[in-house]
């Protein structure tokens, strides 16, 4: 840990969780030693456009069901 309290997480471990450049993470401490990253999904920004000028889904429910955890 850099003294700007600042780590270094190798590729090949980030790729193995599925990880990537642009993700949003959360950051929970799990007790002494240990720290949780999380993927945050942002909803609001996956179902932007989603609706036409009139309020009218530019895509049937269904689909955008399919795509919920």
């Amino acid at each position: 840990m850099s003294s700007k309290n600042q780590v270094t997480i190798p590729v090949a471990e980030l790729r193995a969780a599925g990880l990537g450049p642009g993700d949003v993470l959360r950051v929970e401490a799990l007790g002494a030693g240990r720290v949780a990253l999380t993927r945050v999904d942002e909803l609001v920004a996956r179902y932007a456009g989603a609706l036409d000028s009139r309020g009218r889904l530019r895509r049937r429910i269904g689909e955008l069901r399919d795509e919920w955890p």
